[in-house]
């Protein structure tokens, strides 16, 4: 289990985007792609998006969520929950400059939020190898 770990984790070094899925007020997943900004392996997933979008307003009603990525075959899904980070001393840790692009008013801009992804179960499909179970 540990080395198709280890793998995921490089698979999701190399991967610039995930999808990443909340469950909308009627009860249905709701997958967006989004950047990744920073991971602490595959147990921990940092992303960046808007107050008042609307999986951040899911994410608030429903914390579950899930995300999935892959790469020439290989692929990853987790299962777990989102949080929504408001230390102000955490998220100016996570600003990128890009991020301007959408938070013109840079890190104290009100619209500026960081979703903390915690994985609790793990299903990889690396190598030809099939293995589901915790993270």
């Amino acid at each position: 289990m540990e080395k198709i770990k280890q793998e995921a984790i490089e698979l999701l070094n190399n991967c610039e985007v995930v999808s990443l899925a909340s469950i909308d007020e009627h009860g249905y997943p709701r997958p967006v792609v989004v950047s990744k900004i920073k991971t602490d392996g595959i147990d921990t997933i940092w992303f960046s998006t808007g107050t008042s979008s609307e999986k951040t307003k899911n994410f608030i009603d429903n914390p579950k969520a899930g995300i999935s990525f892959f790469k020439e075959g290989d692929s990853v899904t987790l299962t777990g929950t989102v949080t929504i980070v408001n230390d102000a001393t955490e998220k100016k840790a996570l600003w990128v400059d890009w991020f301007y692009e959408h938070f013109p008013k840079g890190v104290d801009d009100s619209e500026y939020c960081i979703l903390k992804f915690t994985a609790e179960q793990a299903t990889y499909w690396i190598g030809h190898k099939f293995v589901k179970g915790k993270v």
